[in-house]
């Protein structure tokens, strides 16, 4: 199968191909190593090559949905027993973990072909996919620019034709922000519903969790129909729904009541083409029957950043001592930017960290009061159109006093020279958006329906209420049936 075929196909589609004996795992197997071959030294998409596993895999005699599938996992929490999971982390890249991560044995149980993991920045801890271990990875829309983050490589891979879908994660937009980049669809599904295990029980408090890019709606409904319930070591069971997300695409999403906004205090300036993504949406979404209006949810994104990245910080910091513990590395082993984090999360206490996690259910109540009078928020996925590599870089006369006061263990100066502001406004200032979905666990999805006047994606992002996963799906299978977007191709 040449390329120009295979691009055509979706997983499902191509797995039907499979099924029918018209084309083998091994040649679609073949078509994703030539392509991946061809365009991954400009993209840098995948980070680590599992070739010799993909084609003794594909000997087999393979079953299940995906059956034959050629796939990528995200270098981060989603581990592949025998090979080292990063996480754009230096340290950890040489030291293989001992067992697969739930979400890959059910991607293994599926029938897919794993033969690679994609690009993450260090720890996946932002917006962009810029590790120092592996370098950018590259928007296949603009070489400049960045595919977004954390789960960047998988959506340079998907939108670049290597694979039809990809693994990906979210704890603060990190399918949702690469979707909007990339041209492509990312669900982030509701707290508990996808298993964190065996590793972990629930990661940063059930804010972050595992899921797929897609080109199409179907393809992420059949993904989270296979990831979807809990496993014997998971902390609750969130009863999947007694359809299947596949079947219930085929069904249509009701007449919904949508309210719309792009204001953000963190960003008072949001780009016009971000303005324009979400205007053209409403329009489009009342052309097809729903009721759209302007609304807002009552609470400060500001304030929700600042408790957001208490837990965020509080976590590199045990997460660095945890692998300090198991790999005798040092603080200095890591990102300069990982340090200063680690270095801010030492200084939370107990009771800071509490409260602030505490605050995150007045976000829930906030938006529960908002979904008990619209079904669904739609937002700008992004600020603005993706950004430039090495726009979050940190200047070099911040990063030598960053070492400095390192070094002299004089981190409180941190927080009294605006740092933490500037990572909120620098890093959280272009996608203030995605992070209160995943502070009160509730699903939310980044559709591809807008492009700027020099051709690069800009999403809008849809939060539904709990369970809301299907009525996200079947809506978004209306807006693809009315504006197509998975034969929408970059120019790479």
């Amino acid at each position: 199968m040449d390329f120009e075929e295979y691009r055509r196909f979706d997983a499902l589609g191509l797995a039907e191909l499979v099924a029918r004996g018209e084309v083998s795992a091994a040649e679609l197997l073949e078509t994703a190593l030539v392509r991946a071959e061809r365009v991954n030294p400009r993209i840098n998409a995948i980070v680590r090559t599992m070739e010799t596993q993909a084609k003794e895999r594909v000997s087999q005699d393979l079953s299940g949905p995906f059956a034959g599938v050629p796939f990528l996992i995200k270098d981060l929490h989603q581990d592949f027993a025998g090979e080292p999971t990063a996480g754009g982390c230096r340290p950890l890249a040489g030291h293989p973990v001992l067992e697969s991560s739930a979400t890959v044995r059910r991607w293994l149980d599926a029938g897919l072909v794993i033969f690679g993991k994609t690009n993450t920045p260090e720890f996946g801890a932002k917006g962009v996919t810029e590790p120092d271990l592996f370098g950018p990875t590259r928007n296949p829309w603009a070489l400049d620019r960045t595919p977004g983050g954390s789960s960047g490589g998988s959506a340079a891979a998907v939108a670049a034709g290597i694979v039809p879908v990809a693994g990906a994660n979210d704890g603060g937009g990190s399918i949702r922000i690469p979707a909007g980049c990339c041209g492509l669809f990312g669900l982030k599904p509701g707290r508990g519903l996808v298993s964190s295990g065996p590793a972990f029980g629930e990661l940063l408090h059930g804010a972050a969790t595992n899921g797929v890019l897609s080109r199409t709606v179907r393809d992420t409904a059949a993904m989270l129909d296979v990831l979807v319930g809990p496993e014997a070591d998971s902390p609750y069971g969130v009863t999947p729904p007694e359809q299947s997300y596949l079947s219930q695409l085929g069904q249509p999403p009701g007449r919904l009541r949508i309210g719309f906004s792009h204001r953000s205090a963190l960003n008072p300036r949001v780009h016009p083409d971000a303005v324009a993504a979400v205007t053209g949406a409403a329009e489009l979404l009342a052309e097809l029957g729903h009721v759209v209006e302007p609304a807002e949810v009552d609470y400060d994104d500001e304030e929700l950043a600042h408790d957001f990245l208490t837990a965020w910080f509080a976590t590199m910091a045990a997460l660095v001592r945890d692998i300090g513990n198991r790999t005798g590395c040092r603080l200095g082993d890591f990102e300069f930017d990982t340090q200063i984090m680690t270095g801010l999360g030492r200084l939370t206490t107990a009771p800071d960290y509490i409260i602030a996690h505490m605050r995150w259910h007045l976000y829930v109540r906030a938006l529960a009061d908002f979904h008990s009078r619209y079904d669904l928020l739609l937002t700008p996925t992004l600020s603005r159109p993706p950004i430039p590599i090495g726009s979050l870089g940190t200047p070099p006369l911040l990063r030598v006093a960053g070492k400095a006061v390192l070094r002299l263990r004089l981190t409180r100066l941190l927080r009294r020279l605006g740092v933490v502001n500037k990572v909120i406004r620098d890093n959280l200032g272009w996608v203030p958006y995605t992070q209160l979905a995943n502070l009160t666990g509730r699903p939310a999805m980044s559709v591809p329906t807008y492009w700027t006047a020099d051709n690069l994606p800009l999403g809008v992002q849809f939060v539904a209420p709990l369970g809301g996963e299907g009525l996200l799906l079947r809506l978004a299978a209306q807006i693809e049936e009315a504006r197509p977007w998975a034969n929408r191709f970059p120019p790479l």
